[in-house]
């Protein structure tokens, strides 16, 4: 019988990495322009597979598709579906945790370079007719300062090894890691408030829970130095985005470097402050990373289909 695996959205060109990851199965592959839960519900009627980009998928869409097998997501981040629920009616849900590894920790070293030397500010006053080295004072020397890690996976780790050459004190706030882990790497582990008062530069790399959205809110930027610059290349709603732009026109914090925000696209337009650099949640990507992530979690669905243990699982099958 064959099996039909529903691509729910997607923002790529077409589907032919999928579609060669599955040229050798009795696989129907159909991509569809789904978000929300209805949406999902209505164009995935039978479907044995979900793959996913942004859609939500909640309990409602496993009431209404009892023959789903699997559900994977293109990604890291699995806040979009209801892994819960997915438990609860016996589906894995997979995703791709490590094809992003090199990308994401250099784009954060990148916003933080281009916060840090001002390279935004000065692009816009050279395109604008000004040729002057003050139009972007003050700078700030990078080499020796503090950089907080908020959260300890691979993305940190790895972006630790990026800076080492600019000698900087790393802190990590991760209540899930031993101090001795943290340790090893030369940082040093610290509660939140210490890194946050402490460090001159902060950059999240949290997963989005309950308990982590908007961890850094108004009291967390009240925390911070006044010289102090956010990157953000984890989530959007990690940072309470209104209280940290409050926070930027204050003067309270020197700056932010954001790859997401809580609304993609933002809607109102964001704010347009030269002590912001914005990019389009692009941090994951370059040609070989998205290659990477489609075909691993394509191949994963198939191997579920298959009858194949999921390499990516996520959610918690064992009471099910």
């Amino acid at each position: 019988m064959t099996d039909t695996v529903v691509v729910t959205d997607y923002d790529f060109a077409d589907l032919s990495i999928e579609s060669a990851a599955l040229e050798d199965a009795d696989v129907e592959l159909r991509g569809e322009y789904a978000r929300t839960p209805e949406e999902v519900i209505e164009v995935a009627e039978g479907a044995d597979a979900l793959l996913v980009q942004y859609a939500d998928i909640t309990d409602e869409v496993f009431e209404a598709l009892p023959d789903l097998q699997a559900v994977g997501r293109y990604g890291i981040g699995v806040d979009s579906i209801d892994l819960d629920a997915a438990s609860a009616h016996g589906v894995p849900v997979v995703n791709v945790p490590d094809y992003c590894i090199e990308e994401v920790p250099t784009h954060t070293l990148a916003l933080l370079l281009a916060c840090v030397r001002k390279i935004p500010s000065y692009d816009r006053a050279i395109k604008g007719g000004e040729w002057d080295w003050t139009a972007g004072k003050p700078i700030r020397r990078l080499t020796g300062a503090t950089l907080g890690l908020v959260g300890f996976g691979k993305l940190p780790r790895r972006l630790i090894e990026l800076v080492d050459g600019f000698d900087l004190d790393v802190l990590v706030y991760d209540p899930y890691v031993d101090a001795a882990d943290i340790e090893a790497v030369g940082a040093e582990k610290v509660d939140l408030d210490t890194l946050l008062e402490r460090s001159r530069y902060v950059s999240v790399h949290a997963p989005l829970t309950d308990e982590t959205r908007h961890l850094i809110d108004a009291d967390a930027l009240d925390r911070m130095r006044e010289d102090a610059i956010l990157i953000n290349t984890a989530r959007g709603p990690l940072v309470e985005y209104e209280a940290l732009t409050e926070a930027v026109e204050a003067g309270d914090i020197a700056g932010a470097g954001l790859d997401v925000l809580p609304e993609e696209p933002p809607d109102p337009a964001p704010l347009d402050h030269d002590a912001i650099v914005y990019t389009p949640h692009v941090a994951f990507y370059s040609e070989e990373s998205e290659e990477t992530m489609r075909r691993t979690v394509t191949e994963d669905l198939l191997g579920i289909l298959q009858g194949e243990a999921p390499t990516n699982l996520v959610n918690d099958l064992d009471g099910n």
